[in-house]
């Protein structure tokens, strides 16, 4: 951004804020630009960090101005490029707003900034008995207020739900630049629209997340994981079935022979078991008792005679359930190097097998000579399919192939009415395909939203849909 406009409100935003708050050189551009996907190049004009709400709405207010276009930035985890800046935005930041405030210890709920990590939340909820529900593999450099905005899942929601399920209340600075306090960290409160629940999920076109009240839980008791070696999905889905019903699960995790693999052969995980098999579950539960897990034992010694479980490992110890653990997380860590082309979609856990039997078929028929890597989360109906760059083709050129097929892909979501991202959000990258989730009236609903919190266009403009 080198226009006059665009200087002079560089130039008022040193009236604003301190001189260290505004960063403009190249590196700092490259860095704060971007997120996880690979997709569009990092173009920012400014990175600007505030540290207070009311600085927010004052950026806003004067971006609002001159009309100069704003884009959220949090740990940058974000795998649809929701904040990237590609067109001279200006980033907004929230790295220093990472303080944890007030402790309601009656009501089990603390009051956190945008900018606090996943991790710390999950640390501090520890230090006072507590838990916090959402995990994932990013939880280490992840922003809770990143989370909110595209209404982050993980491991956990089988049992904790996604982040919508932990958020009380919410202090948000709006496209205009006003400041609104929501529901109040209260359970029960019935008086008209919760606009809560329009910004959890808007991945910041709506405005920018500031503060939140979240809901801790209680600490679970005796984690205990299962990782077990399948013949086919089939017995993913039956599996699934078996432990759940005679279960209460923390979490219900699968993946492939090929994602096995890339973890082991990069020394990120240990052997769980001699046996290779095409899949595998990882499934956690609270050994609350001797009795819970012998209950577990007959679900796996019934489900081994009905040839749904090939091999099977029980954690004994926290250090083995974090090594079992490994096998899942350190996935999308180590295929990164692959360059991977990602989808992540859901649908209902009753036409999972059907799905997957379709998805299976189109990646055969399309990606004959591409390795593909799948794991997800079952236990709620998403799944993560990752086409893996072979070294022959340049990164644009395999993104191009990738795209030709999204279509006949999206179509089978569309088919079993789910979702073409369950977690990511839809950012840039999922774009195109909005309308295979959400009907052209939705759409225009989104957009009549968008205007009224944000008149000018100037937030997080052309993610989600171009208005």
């Amino acid at each position: 951004m080198t226009n006059q406009i665009d200087s002079q409100f560089l130039s008022q935003l040193t009236n604003l804020l301190d001189v260290s708050q505004i960063k403009t050189d190249a590196d700092s551009l490259d860095n704060w630009g971007k997120d996880w996907t690979k997709h569009f190049a990092p173009a920012p004009s400014a990175i600007v960090f505030p540290r207070t709400t009311e600085e927010v709405a004052s950026i806003i207010r004067l971006a609002n101005k001159y009309k100069v276009p704003l884009v959220p930035s949090g740990g940058r985890t974000g795998l649809s490029a929701g904040a990237v800046a590609s067109h001279g935005e200006v980033v907004v930041s929230f790295d220093k707003m990472n303080a944890i405030g007030v402790f309601y210890e009656a009501d089990r709920m603390v009051e956190v900034e945008a900018g606090v990590i996943t991790k710390t939340l999950q640390e501090f909820a520890e230090s006072k008995g507590l838990y916090y529900g959402v995990d994932f593999a990013s939880a280490g450099s992840s922003q809770i207020g990143g989370n909110i905005g595209t209404n982050a899942g993980g491991i956990k929601v089988i049992r904790y739900g996604m982040t919508r399920n932990q958020i009380l209340g919410l202090t948000v600075v709006t496209g205009k630049g006003d400041i609104l306090e929501l529901n109040g960290g209260m359970l029960k409160n019935a008086t008209g629209y919760d606009f809560r629940h329009l910004f959890i999920g808007a991945e910041g076109t709506l405005g920018f997340v500031t503060k939140t009240l979240i809901k801790l839980e209680k600490q679970p008791v005796n984690l205990t994981a299962m990782v077990l070696g399948v013949p086919d999905f089939g017995s993913v889905v039956g599996l699934l079935d078996k432990f759940g019903k005679a279960l209460n699960l923390t979490a219900f995790e699968f993946f492939d022979s090929v994602a096995i693999d890339k973890v082991l052969n990069a020394g990120h995980a240990k052997e769980p078991f001699e046996s290779r098999t095409p899949f595998y579950v990882l499934l956690e539960f609270e050994a609350v008792c001797d009795e819970v897990l012998d209950t577990a034992m007959n679900v796996f010694e019934s489900a081994m005679a009905e040839g749904l479980i090939v091999d099977g490992v029980m954690s004994q110890s926290v250090g083995q359930l974090q090594d079992l653990w490994k096998l899942r997380e350190s996935i999308s860590e180590t295929i990164s190097v692959f360059t991977p082309y990602k989808n992540d979609v859901s649908v209902l856990i009753t036409h999972l097998g059907d799905f997957i039997s379709d998805i299976d078929q189109i990646v055969k028929d399309n990606y004959p000579d591409f390795e593909i890597c799948w794991f997800g989360h079952i236990g709620d109906g998403n799944l993560h399919l990752n086409i893996l760059k072979p070294d022959t083709l340049s990164k644009d050129d395999f993104f191009a192939k990738c795209q030709t097929v999204n279509k006949y892909v999206f179509e089978t979501v569309q088919k079993y009415k789910g979702s073409i991202s369950a977690e990511h959000g839809v950012g840039m990258t999922k774009k195109p395909y909005l309308d295979y989730t959400r009907s052209p009236t939705e759409i225009e609903y989104m957009k009549a939203v968008k205007a009224v919190f944000d008149p000018n266009g100037i937030i997080n403009k052309g993610k989600i849909f171009d208005s």
